[in-house]
C-alpha cells in the first residue's frame, strides 16, 4: 500500500492506494480526479515546469516559461537542462513557443509573460 496526498484540488485528499490483480484500488479521494492522479502516480508519473529562460537584454535577463503540457516525472531533469541551453535574443509574446516539443514528449515551452515586448530593439 502506498499513500499519497492528492494535489488536484485544494482540498489535499490523503489517499492510500494498493495494486490488485487488475489495477489499483483508492481510498480515501473524495472525487473521481483524484483516482485518476493516484492511479496515474503509480503507473506513470507526469508534472508541468515553470523556471526561466536568460535573455540578452539586460532590463530583463530572464523571462518566465512554462511546459504546454504534462511530461514525465523522469524527464524533469533533461528537460530543464534544454531550457537552460536557451538565450532569448529577440522579444517574444505571452505564448509563443521557445522549444518546439521538446525532447519528442508532445510539450513546447512556451513564454508565459510579455516583459520583453516592452523592450525597445
Amino acid at each position: 500500500m502506498r499513500e499519497l496526498v492528492c494535489i488536484v484540488c485544494p482540498k489535499g485528499c490523503t489517499m492510500h492506494i494498493e495494486q490488485e490483480n487488475d489495477g489499483y484500488k483508492v481510498s480515501g479521494n473524495t472525487c473521481k480526479r483524484g483516482a485518476q492522479f493516484a492511479i496515474s502516480e503509480m503507473t506513470e508519473p507526469k508534472r508541468t515546469i515553470c523556471t526561466t529562460v536568460r535573455t540578452v537584454f539586460p532590463q530583463t535577463p530572464v523571462l518566465p516559461v512554462r511546459v504546454s503540457a504534462e511530461i514525465p516525472k523522469d524527464k524533469i531533469f533533461d528537460v530543464m537542462h534544454e531550457i537552460n541551453s536557451v538565450v532569448l535574443e529577440k522579444p517574444v509574446s505571452r505564448g509563443d513557443v521557445i522549444l518546439k516539443n521538446v525532447l519528442n514528449l508532445g510539450a513546447d515551452i512556451i513564454a508565459t509573460s510579455d516583459l520583453l515586448r516592452q523592450i525597445e530593439t
